[in-house]
């Protein structure tokens, strides 16, 4: 099905939450889908987006062009009077950047990923000391992991983009990973390769696993996609790319490297290719030999494809051989040189972006690349403590300081905020540095606010960052004031979740167990996640109490909501981890009473923790459900999104996958699952081992992919709108785990 950039804006009017957007309304899915016009960009982009988040006040500042300094970093400038006050920024964003910085000094607002909060008077003070400035320190502020349109959320809309962008500029991020519409890109190409727009459709995965596809790990699953899906998320990736360039923020696209669908080299002679194999049970695609002149043919008309709908952009994201992938006989100096030339030829002043995880670049790959037309995205700079020279590691490559603090969306708290503060300023400031930027790639966005916070102000604070003072700050802007109780909750919170280091080889927190498939010996519900808390539960769990202690005037915002939320169901799933050995000795000494009692308590608190996580809308499975089935055009397609989307937090897809230890991989603490799947699966387990213990027997094993598998299919009526009060509930948690066990 050819189309242009003018064919998929008319799609605009039928893809969810973008109707707005194009001014005609909903279509339905028979209806002939007219193209208005693109939207046209503000004359102050700035002033838009401060509009978007502050309402009426936003008419209170002016947002004027500044020239970078010496080196052309960019900065800002605050300056003015009450009521009047100018944010002078060398681009949009970086004019937003100094906005936060402006809120954050006065104590007026805190926008995050997880809860916001905005609390102006109603004419807005002048800087202190009249003037405020900002300086980044480096020219890269990296956003997002290849894996977030998996994780944190497939199906969202351009309401939650539009906020997600205002989000990442207002922190000074200025370099966007977007996924988004690379579906259409590949859909477009191939039919120029003798493959059918049905063939197509049906090798391409549904967007909760594409991002695994891009990075040649899958294909062909759960469903075809529909032309309409397609078309659906190429408007939506035009509206993400369009917004961020306004912004003067840079979209980072997928590159093309070598996927071809199978059978390629059958429709395409002289195609030389080399076969994947599988990875966790799915078809891997193919890998076009990157020497060929085949292969610069291809890739010249997949930039070209790329160019129609989603403009040219400078960088360009792209691992070779990643996650497992096998060069076969072709040398991979080669290769790589093949891909960088057919990526100069149509972009030459690109910037080839690389992820460095594990031995990810392969030394092959850094060696024969112009290494100064690429930058490395660290994933390990907070992991492992032998990481402490990236310029021999990589060969003098640029590369980012990065933080993957989260792996499948886990819901758990923490982050080596530690390590960041002393590892940055000193890998940035030693002699030879290649040190150019930050990069934050938690695989799911929208947890942990303060480790968002903080991590962006790496690269614009000058001097060193003191953690005490830092998080006592954090408290008194996120709740509206000071107050002894959230000055102290917030310490315990630095001293323990916030207070892990890489020395343990971990930079994300441990998941808690009733996630977990059940076993008496589970330790984490993750298979790669941390085997036990990384700081002690007692230390912890204090910090419930003086949150709910917080005076009542400071209760009132989302923010503080939030943060309640966070704690207690962190208490909840530590106490997870010292429960569920004393379950397995009652079972082991074969005392049944005690087993029975234990038993009745685990289910009673996986019920209380459903309680909790139900009074907020972020944290309900049927929003996730809801929001795949709203891009279904049919019955039929709103049932096959759901089971994509549900799918990736569960069983994560067929079963030798889900064997191999991608089931639970994103586990979460969310109403519906924790009432629903994990709740199911504990009681079933319990039952069966109490059952066992009185009859004098061995437990019949549970096949557990099959209960997995129909519950994701039929997960039964889901919530969409939170219930209960977070105060009350956490209330019951704090007195719930006073009790002894």
């Amino acid at each position: 099905m050819p189309w242009d950039r003018r064919t998929f804006l008319g799609v605009l009017a039928g893809a969810p939450g973008i109707a707005a957007v194009a001014g005609s309304g909903t279509a339905t899915a028979q209806a002939p889908l007219a193209p208005p016009l693109p939207a046209p960009a503000p004359a102050d982009p700035a002033a838009a987006a401060a509009r978007r988040l502050l309402g009426t006040h936003a008419d209170q500042f002016l947002f004027t062009s500044l020239a970078g300094d010496a080196e052309g970093r960019d900065r800002f400038v605050v300056s003015g009077r009450a009521g009047q006050v100018t944010i002078a920024g060398t681009n949009p964003a970086t004019q937003l950047a100094g906005l936060r910085r402006y809120l954050k000094q006065a104590g007026l607002a805190q926008f995050t990923w997880a809860g916001s909060r905005a609390g102006l008077p109603e004419r807005v003070p002048a800087p202190e000391g009249g003037r405020l400035e900002g300086r980044a320190d480096t020219p890269h502020r990296f956003v997002l992991n290849d894996t977030n349109d998996g994780y944190t959320g497939p199906y969202h809309d351009w309401a939650y983009w539009e906020r997600e962008i205002d989000l990442l500029a207002l922190h000074g991020f200025n370099e966007v990973l977007v996924y988004a519409g690379a579906d259409a890109v590949y859909q477009r190409l191939f039919q120029r390769y003798g493959y059918s727009d049905d063939e197509v459709r049906a090798w391409i995965p549904g967007p909760a696993h594409q991002p695994w596809w891009l990075l040649q790990n899958l294909s062909s699953f759960p469903e075809p996609v529909t032309a309409r899906l397609i078309e659906q998320r190429a408007a939506l990736g035009a509206r993400i790319v369009g917004r961020l360039r306004e912004l003067g923020m840079s979209p980072v696209l997928p590159g093309y490297f070598g996927t071809v669908p199978a059978g390629f080299a059958d429709r395409n002679p002289g195609a030389k290719t080399v076969p994947q194999g599988t990875w966790m049970g799915f078809a891997r695609p193919d890998w076009l030999d990157p020497r060929t002149d085949l292969f610069a043919e291809v890739a010249a008309a997949f930039y070209e494809i790329q160019e129609e709908l989603y403009g040219r952009g400078t960088l360009y994201k792209m691992d070779l051989l990643h996650e497992g992938g096998s060069a076969g006989n072709v040398p991979v100096a080669e290769a790589t040189r093949g891909v960088q030339r057919a990526l100069r030829a149509a972009r030459p002043d690109a910037v080839w972006v690389v992820l460095g995880w594990q031995k990810n670049p392969p030394k092959e790959v850094v060696a024969a690349a112009d290494r100064e037309a690429m930058l490395i995205v660290d994933g390990l700079s907070d992991r492992f403590p032998e990481v402490t020279d990236r310029e021999s590691d990589w060969q003098d490559t640029p590369y980012a300081f990065g933080s993957i603090w989260n792996f499948g969306g886990h819901t758990a708290l923490g982050a080596n905020t530690r390590d960041w503060v002393e590892l940055y300023p000193r890998w940035r400031d030693r002699s030879g540095s290649r040190l150019s930027g930050i990069a934050l790639m938690p695989e799911a966005a929208d947890n942990n606010p303060a480790a968002f916070e903080l991590f962006a102000e790496l690269p614009w604070t000058e001097g060193p960052i003191d953690l005490t003072g830092w998080f006592r700050e954090y408290a008194r802007v996120r709740y509206g004031g000071s107050d002894a109780h959230a000055e102290a909750a917030w310490d315990i919170l630095r001293t323990t979740v916030y207070g892990t280091r890489r020395e343990d080889r971990w930079s994300e927190p441990a998941d808690g167990l009733f996630g977990a498939r059940p076993a008496l010996d589970a330790v984490s519900a993750g298979k790669w996640s941390p085997k036990a808390l990384r700081y002690p539960a007692a230390s912890f769990e204090p910090a419930l109490g003086e949150l709910l202690a917080v005076r009542a005037e400071l209760r009132d915002s989302a923010t503080y909501r939030r943060d309640l939320l966070d704690v207690a169901r962190q208490a909840l799933a530590n106490r997870s981890r010292t429960l569920l050995p004393r379950l397995a000795a009652a079972y082991k000494a074969k005392d049944q009473a005690e087993f029975a009692r234990l038993g009745r308590r685990w289910i009673a608190l996986i019920d209380l923790l459903e309680k909790l996580v139900a009074t907020d809308e972020d944290h309900l499975l049927g929003r996730w459900v809801e929001a795949a089935r709203a891009w279904g055009g049919s019955a039929r397609e709103k049932t096959q999104l759901q089971y994509d989307a549900l799918s990736l937090l569960t069983t994560w897809g067929a079963r030798q996958g889900a064997d191999a230890g991608l089931r639970d991989y994103a586990n979460r603490e969310w109403s519906g699952l924790v009432g629903g799947l994990y709740r199911l699966r504990w009681s079933t387990y319990i039952d069966e081992l109490s059952a066992a213990l009185k009859e004098g027997r061995k437990p019949v094993a549970v096949d557990w992919f099959a209960l997995e598998d129909r519950w994701t299919r039929n997960p039964g009526t889901l919530a969409t709108r939170p219930r209960g009060q977070v105060h009350e509930v956490a209330g019951e948690v704090a007195r719930a785990l006073a009790r002894a066990d």
